[in-house]
């Protein structure tokens, strides 16, 4: 056996990559050209039916504005969550056709998607098992107009809460019924990418409707959404 081989396939370091995308047939990228503002993802979450919700920081304009030039595109929704002078918290509800979307469905997990002024960046990191190669050379196949700005290795993968952040959001913010769907979805391997079962499939588990399902589920993102938003602001 070739012993180098050997070696990469048990190697467990975290790969960091970087892409530069300038497409404006993205929605993060076109709003951004089209307003002269710039767009900064707090997170992004699987959903049912292949959508995923993509919650931006939009600063620079009105972002009732980037509402408005959403409905240019036929695989977007979007609504304001909160606003501020010349910004605010825009979501995005996305079906397809998203380069941060086709990352983490070939095992990458996106840390820091940003456009300024038509200029997009992509961050993610490849943690084991994936082949960072394999996981690169898929998301440019997928991603023609995409280039290869960096690729590192990391330590370790960036948690987005701290353990004592993540515990009191879950037990204070959160009703028990809340958590146990969280948990069923979470086995279940819901928020896994690519997703491992249906929202659906999760509801007939727990004896419930696929729209309580769904509502417990994006009460409970929304709760924890907020906690991350609070402590990132307090630091």
């Amino acid at each position: 056996m070739d012993s180098t081989a050997s070696a990469a396939d048990d190697d467990p370091s975290v790969f960091e990559v970087e892409f530069t995308v300038r497409d404006t047939k993205y929605p993060f990228v076109g709003a951004s050209e089209a307003e002269a503002c710039r767009f900064e993802l707090a997170e992004m979450v699987p959903r049912q039916d292949g959508e995923y919700a993509e919650f931006f920081n939009v600063t620079g304009t009105d972002p009732q504005r980037i509402v408005d030039l959403a409905g240019d595109y036929e695989t977007l929704e979007a609504r304001v969550l909160r606003e501020w002078d010349r910004g605010g918290l825009v979501e995005f509800a996305v079906v397809g056709d998203c380069p941060a979307m086709t990352l983490a469905e070939h095992g990458a997990l996106p840390r820091e998607v940003r456009s300024v002024e038509g200029s997009g960046r992509i961050r993610a990191e490849i943690p084991p098992p994936y082949d960072p190669s394999e996981v690169v050379n898929a998301f440019l196949d997928a991603v023609p107009d995409a280039d290869l700005a960096a690729k590192r290795r990391i330590d370790s993968v960036t948690p987005i809460f701290s353990d004592a952040a993540f515990r009191e959001a879950l037990h204070t913010r959160l009703t028990d019924r809340q958590r146990e769907v969280l948990r069923a979805a979470f086995e279940a391997g819901y928020y896994e990418w690519p997703r491992e079962t249906t929202g659906q499939e999760v509801a007939e588990q727990l004896g419930i409707t696929s729209a309580t399902f769904s509502q417990h589920v994006h009460t409970a993102e929304r709760k924890l959404f907020a906690a991350m938003f609070d402590a990132s602001e307090a630091e």
